[in-house]
């Protein structure tokens, strides 16, 4: 196993965390876990060399928290550090701070956590909790030695990701959606970036972009194929991720035993500056043939925002993309309509058709015809209204 600095701390850790968000579950019941299996996984991990475990409240509807409270029993605990995350978006009052992490060390069967964080930050989330003092409460629980260290994971822009950062001055790490797709998405290459010069450790997660760039289309798979040197799809994105020295550990949410024994060999292999310059090329020319495969041709520019109904027109675009690319309907689905989606009232179906993004467009996209067929893809069956009775 390789090891990476972790900001500013005096201890190293390994380039491939676990994970415990995509645990191998039993008749596709996401809460119907198969233990044994999970256990496993984690200890032969951690056997081989991994040292950091992130899990959160909710995986797993509840019960990753608990299963990896059982996996680090028998000394376990005392091999790796153990990252969990506060459920931000669900606090309504100072109240729950205490609440959610009582439960927490309960489920985890541990009475003090290595590292704490704010659970998927975006603006509204962030200045809910921020406004309740969760950082005076934070810093109250490690002066109590409930846990050594605070950190965030994020999803927004990279203007809010900024502005976190800026917003308190201990933090130890952030977590932050990055993969060879999205160096402009969310925090990007720039808040990687941001963030490691101002000394947090940073943690990736979703460098398989949710397992999505493991079975490359054709046209993908031709350019994989053309490598003097020969990796799988899973091993390119990790390496692409692990060639760079801000990142400190790359998070994978491993379902099998085959995916932990195959990433830890990648990691073995790992290091800062290990590909060559025509391999960065290669990753380039492999990311410019999966965006070539978008059927609508945005570049997210922003020139149609605001939109005066409100609709979230490039972040609808994009989530249209990305279900006819990678596929996994469902994920798309969640983050257009479920609880973590997008608002109603920034939904596709608000779109009056008034043509004003349609005259901006530098690419001449024929918006509200595609609005209306992501809104027809992303809203689930079960959820479109009867209108026939």
């Amino acid at each position: 196993m390789q090891y990476r600095k972790f900001g500013k701390l005096d201890w190293e850790v390994s380039a491939l965390g676990f994970g415990a968000m995509r645990l191998p579950s039993m008749e596709g019941s996401e809460a119907n876990v198969d233990e044994p299996q999970s256990i496993q996984m984690i200890r032969y991990a951690i056997d081989h060399g991994v040292n950091y475990l992130d899990t959160a409240y909710p995986y797993h509807l509840g019960q990753s928290e608990r299963i990896v409270g059982r996996a680090l029993q028998d000394g376990y605990r005392e091999k790796m550090k153990l990252a969990t995350k506060l459920l931000s978006r669900s606090v309504e009052s100072a109240d729950d701070f205490d609440r959610y992490f009582n439960e927490q060390l309960e489920r985890l069967q541990t009475d003090k956590l290595d590292f704490y964080l704010l659970h998927g930050l975006n603006a509204g989330s962030w200045s809910k909790v921020r406004d309740l003092g969760v950082l005076s409460w934070a810093e109250d629980q490690m002066a109590r030695g409930r846990f050594d260290h605070l950190g965030f994971s994020f999803h927004d822009t990279y203007e809010v990701f900024r502005d976190i950062i800026d917003a308190y001055d201990n933090w130890t790490l952030c977590q932050i959606q990055y993969n060879y797709m999205d160096i402009d998405h969310q925090a990007g290459t720039r808040g990687l970036k941001y963030a490691a010069d101002k000394g947090l450790a940073v943690v990736v997660m979703e460098p398989i972009r949710g397992g999505r760039l493991v079975r490359p289309p054709e046209q993908v798979a031709k350019l994989w194929a053309n490598a003097q040197y020969q990796r799988t799809p899973a091993e390119w994105a990790l390496q692409w991720v692990w060639n760079q020295p801000e990142v400190s550990v790359a998070l994978s949410g491993m379902s099998t035993m085959g995916q932990v024994v195959e990433n830890i060999a990648a990691a073995d292999r790992s290091g800062i500056g290990v590909l060559t310059a025509n391999e960065i090329t290669l990753i380039d020319q492999v990311r410019e043939a999966y965006q070539g495969l978008n059927p609508i041709p945005c570049t997210k520019c922003g020139y149609c925002m605001p939109c005066p109904s409100s609709v979230e027109i490039p972040r609808i675009l994009e989530l249209f993309n990305d279900a006819s690319v990678y596929g996994n309907l469902r994920i798309r689905r969640l983050f257009y309509s479920g609880p973590r989606g997008l608002k109603e009232e920034q939904r596709a179906d608000q779109c009056t058709e008034c043509g004003e993004c349609v005259e901006v467009c530098p690419q001449e996209i024929p918006i509200p015809e595609w609005l209306q067929k992501a809104h027809a893809l992303l809203v689930p069956e079960e959820i479109v209204p009867n209108e026939n009775p």
